[in-house]
């Protein structure tokens, strides 16, 4: 298969979400049926039909934490965890938000952290941004800060952040070192980081492994997890570990249509129904804490 370049990866991600993004923006009372129910598919949890069914915030979020957020923030929530549950925010901490789309984590967060507390919300899609300004207005989240920017190069000073939070957007990134780096780089010592993100365990087939479709769909750029967080502990971070894992229903992902060409194309051809049963407990949602360590000594 062919190989992507970085720059490839982002634009295909910035559209695709872009896109999202934009069915709220120009045409919110018809958003609910259609991007979003399909970007979930591939951070669902494995479980009934009608669990499979359910859409944007309410997979992922107790009922009480939408209770008073419009649907252009929850029915345009795509992520795979809900990290600010165990983020264990305090009032007048600053939280970054790594790809914050519609800001329903933003919104969250600002919650727990209060007046006294700022948020911020880092997203490369100019869509996502947009549409994220215009849900904090609605909710009149005061505190929340959302700017246009990569998270291999976040816009923000040195020793800045006491908590970053992602929901599944870090696997997006064809270079995670750099995300991590710069993760290490914002946090003040002793900041915690608190992530959700896609994994795999294994090696995936090839014709999930090459499709853009699937690196917008959170899969192909998708790290064995070891591997993930060895780069969170090479970055400096420490007491990286692991606090949930839920195996994710693959059923979504062979049906689009790239993946399906490719299938197509391979020699000898390759059947849905194999391709399913190889991605079958091989795709994890996973949610994710670390720290960077406190300074050792004071500076003379």
């Amino acid at each position: 298969m062919t190989t992507r370049t970085a720059d490839e990866i982002k634009e295909e991600v910035r559209r695709a979400y872009g896109q999202a993004a934009s069915q709220f923006v120009d045409a919110p009372a018809q958003a609910s049926c259609c991007e979003p129910r399909a970007q979930a598919s591939c951070c669902d949890s494995a479980g009934t039909a009608q669990e499979v069914e359910t859409i944007g915030a309410a997979r992922l979020y107790a009922e009480g934490e939408l209770a008073d957020l419009p649907e252009s923030v929850t029915e345009a929530a795509m992520g795979c965890g809900n990290p600010t549950a165990i983020a264990s925010l305090q009032p007048g901490e600053v939280v970054l938000d790594l790809g914050s789309g519609g800001g329903i984590d933003c919104f969250l967060a600002a919650e727990r952290v209060g007046p006294t507390g700022r948020v911020i919300g880092l997203d490369m899609t100019p869509e996502m941004i947009k549409l994220a300004r215009r849900n904090a207005k609605k909710v009149g989240a005061t505190n929340v800060d959302f700017r246009y920017g990569e998270m291999e190069e976040m816009p923000l000073p040195d020793a800045s952040v006491d908590v970053i939070i992602s929901n599944c957007v870090i696997n997006l990134s064809p270079d995670k070192d750099a995300v991590f780096a710069e993760a290490f780089r914002v946090l003040k010592p002793g900041g915690r980081i608190s992530v959700s993100d896609i994994v795999t365990h294994g090696q995936l087939p090839e014709a999930v492994g090459g499709s853009v479709m699937a690196w917008a769909g959170c899969v192909a750029g998708a790290l064995d997890e070891e591997a993930y967080l060895e780069k969170m502990r090479a970055a400096g971070l420490t007491d990286v570990a692991i606090t949930q894992r839920v195996y994710a229903n693959p059923e979504g992902l062979v049906d689009a249509s790239e993946i399906q060409e490719a299938l197509a194309k391979m020699d000898p051809p390759v059947s849905v129904d194999w391709l399913r049963s190889q991605l079958d407990g091989k795709i994890a949602s996973v949610t994710v804490m670390a720290r960077k360590p406190e300074e050792s000594c004071c500076p003379s």
